[in-house]
């Protein structure tokens, strides 16, 4: 990733001015987990991702940085409830995990405000996802599992809402399918903000997107253990 800051000197003092290109990530995350990939867009190649709907997908110039910009609706359905707005890493198939990953809310301001982060996806009936929403209830804000029927939620812990403004912010999302423990940590990278734990599914593809809104995705960083399976389909 890129960070350009204007530096301003006036009347003695030196102001620094932040242009608001994703800037969380500048160094790799550390991890106990071997590196897969780390993915910050500069290539403007969108091969290895497989989106419900490409159109909706595209790479966006942010001053000098590249992200990954779902700029508008998926024009597609999925086979039960659950987000349609999704691009998922093609072929990287993981156990144990942690992914980090810089996300920018671009959608007005209101109660559902949400960005969704996917995990353990095997198919479009079969995955977990993170809501993060604006406030929270049984349906926003909380951690699901898709398994062949609409999204339930799993969560053992929450927040009030996730704060959601204009501006970029940091999430990490850390999986160990042996104790099926799942905590998912908003800026704050010493206390999650959500957990759950579930051992449905121990392997799985991961990726980004929304429920009903659209964003920004940048400085993607995979660590985890690879594991193969004998197919997949989407």
């Amino acid at each position: 990733m890129s960070l350009t800051t204007n530096s301003i000197a006036t009347a003695g003092l030196l102001l620094f001015v932040s242009v608001g290109v994703s800037a969380l990530a500048a160094e790799e995350p550390e991890s106990d987990l071997p590196l897969i990939f780390s993915e910050d867009f500069e290539s403007g190649d969108l091969s290895k991702w497989a989106a419900t709907d490409p159109d909706a997908w595209r790479i966006d110039r942010q001053d000098d940085n590249h992200v990954l910009s779902q700029h508008a609706q998926s024009k597609v359905q999925t086979p039960v409830r659950s987000p349609f707005n999704r691009a998922v890493r093609r072929g990287v198939i993981v156990s144990d995990f942690q992914l980090d990953v810089d996300l920018q809310s671009t959608i007005r301001d209101y109660g559902h405000r949400d960005l969704c982060l996917f995990f353990g996806y095997q198919d479009p009936s079969h995955f977990y996802y993170v809501h993060l929403g604006k406030e929270t209830d049984d349906h926003a804000n909380q951690i699901f599992i898709v398994n062949e029927a609409p999204r339930t939620k799993i969560s053992t812990k929450t927040t009030d809402g996730t704060p959601w403004d204009d501006e970029w912010h940091h999430v990490r999302i850390t999986r160990n399918v042996e104790t099926g423990e799942i905590a998912v940590f908003f800026d704050d990278m010493d206390e999650p903000a959500m957990t759950a734990t579930d051992k449905t599914f121990t392997w799985g593809e991961v990726g980004v997107g929304s429920f009903d809104d659209t964003g920004n995705f940048d400085n993607v960083t995979l660590h985890g253990h690879i594991v193969e399976v004998e197919s997949q389909t989407r």
